[in-house]
């Protein structure tokens, strides 16, 4: 029976494969090729697409989060796969194969899912507010042969300003112990998120010396990887969800729309928080693409004229247009903006940084109504970020409470940025195959084409 290892390199383009000689020659025996994104080009809706083959509007993931209309809150990073609609790739590979195994191990909506092996970051919170690393690990008894082997996994350099190739070395070792059968049967179908290339990317911009070295870092973590599953029988392929572009315009569209009196706060402890039950105009900003909900149809021209008027907006779509998109399901907002190149929409909607909420200066990625890439930095500002937050761990370790607030609110600190349809190859995603039969004699292939490509790898 034919075995495929799936891999999710984020970032990975032309341009970074080119310090990846172990991932490259993996390429010149198998093959590789161009990977037609979507709209927008983010990790949860392009990973959504791939596994399903359906397009925004029939899976329902707009975006890395949106607006629960029902709950009444924006919301990011959820994790209950039945959020995503349409039967995923190894649903489909079982009616052939029934019996098929397979092994998740960090691509999102992971929770719930009929994966056999699920292995995805998920913090403990203790009752006293403290947060600390570890893993949602099914079967459970995995866990603690995943710890025992690799250590607790390494939440903290998964993400915010501490994160490095730790975490996704982690991720690809756990994958190899799965491939060689060191905890068990080998999966048929093993899939692993490797997330090292976003960091220093958005960090530095793609063009920087350390986006090549952190491709290089990431070549070197799954070296053995490659090697195992190749040896084993495995089909690799190596996607990416996009490319990054360097950023260098953070556009404000929430203080935007609160200047022209459509968004409102509320206030507790001296700090403002949106207030999406009330304001006429709100977005929920994910990179270079946002979602502005508009709950009453006689705002939307107003909204509209702002939007278009707004410096570093590209585009404002209506459902009609984002039905060219395949992105005009019921989750997206009334509008969705899209960002010039090199733009990029922050989720701020306070107008003095002494009124923001707390939540602002820390990595918080479940409270803020949107996506925040400056919790890749310590604070430039502040001399004293980095001791703070050593302070902070030895608070931690004595059992006291904390408030790591390391995070920068100036975001011109970032320097890479992704959503929008990439223009240039170089800078857009690509698919490498260890096996050339696997791709199709075409220039580059739609995301929605990954599903097939897996499919055939597992000969269904």
């Amino acid at each position: 029976m034919s075995k495929v290892l799936l891999l999710d390199i984020v970032g990975l383009t032309p341009r970074a494969l080119a310090s990846m000689p172990r991932l490259s020659a993996i390429g010149r025996v198998g093959g590789q090729m161009g990977l037609d994104t979507i709209l927008p080009a983010v990790t949860c809706s392009v990973q959504s697409t791939m596994l399903t083959g359906l397009a925004p509007r029939e899976h329902g993931i707009v975006g890395n989060g949106w607006y629960f209309r029902g709950l009444g809150d924006p919301l990011l990073w959820r994790q209950h796969n039945k959020l995503v609609a349409g039967e995923k790739v190894w649903d489909t590979a079982r009616r052939a194969r029934p019996g098929l195994t397979v092994a998740n191990l960090g691509w999102w909506f992971a929770m719930g899912a009929t994966t056999d092996v699920t292995v995805t970051p998920r913090p403990i919170y203790h009752a006293d507010g403290r947060k600390s690393p570890d893993a949602y690990v099914r079967p459970a008894v995995l866990h603690d042969q995943l710890v025992g082997a690799l250590g607790e996994f390494p939440l903290f350099q998964y993400w915010g300003p501490t994160a490095t190739i730790r975490s996704s070395a982690w991720l690809a070792e756990a994958t190899r112990g799965l491939v060689t059968g060191r905890w068990g049967p080998s999966p048929d179908l093993a899939m692993a998120y490797l997330p090292h290339l976003d960091y220093d990317l958005q960090r530095f911009g793609p063009n920087a010396p350390e986006a090549d070295r952190a491709a290089r870092e990431l070549d070197d973590a799954i070296a053995p990887l490659l090697t195992d599953a190749v040896d084993r029988g495995y089909s690799v392929l190596a996607v990416s969800e996009y490319g990054i572009e360097e950023a260098s315009r953070p556009v404000d569209i929430n203080r935007a729309l609160r200047r022209e009196g459509l968004l409102e706060v509320y206030v507790q402890d001296g700090r403002e928080h949106l207030d999406p039950w009330t304001s006429r105009a709100f977005a929920v900003a994910d990179h270079q693409v946002a979602h502005v909900y508009v709950p009453d149809a006689g705002d939307l021209p107003r909204v509209r004229s702002l939007l278009q008027g707004l410096d570093g907006v590209d585009d404002v779509l209506d459902r009609e247009a984002q039905a060219r998109y395949g992105l005009d399901h019921e989750r997206a907002g009334e509008l969705v903006v899209v960002a010039e190149p090199g733009a990029w929409f922050t989720y701020y909607f306070w107008l003095d940084d002494a009124r923001a909420p707390e939540y602002a200066r820390g990595v918080d990625i479940h409270r803020k109504p949107g996506y925040d890439p400056a919790e890749l930095f310590f604070d430039p500002a502040d001399r004293l970020a980095k001791a703070k937050a050593g302070a902070n761990l030895v608070k931690k370790k004595l059992g006291l409470r904390y408030a790591m607030s390391t995070v920068p609110l100036d975001p011109t600190c970032v320097r890479g940025t992704h959503g929008r349809l990439p223009s240039s190859r170089a800078d857009a995603p690509m698919i490498i195959s260890s096996d050339p039969a696997l791709l199709p004699d075409v220039e580059s292939l739609p995301a929605a084409g990954v599903r097939d490509l897996v499919l055939r790898g597992l000969r269904v």
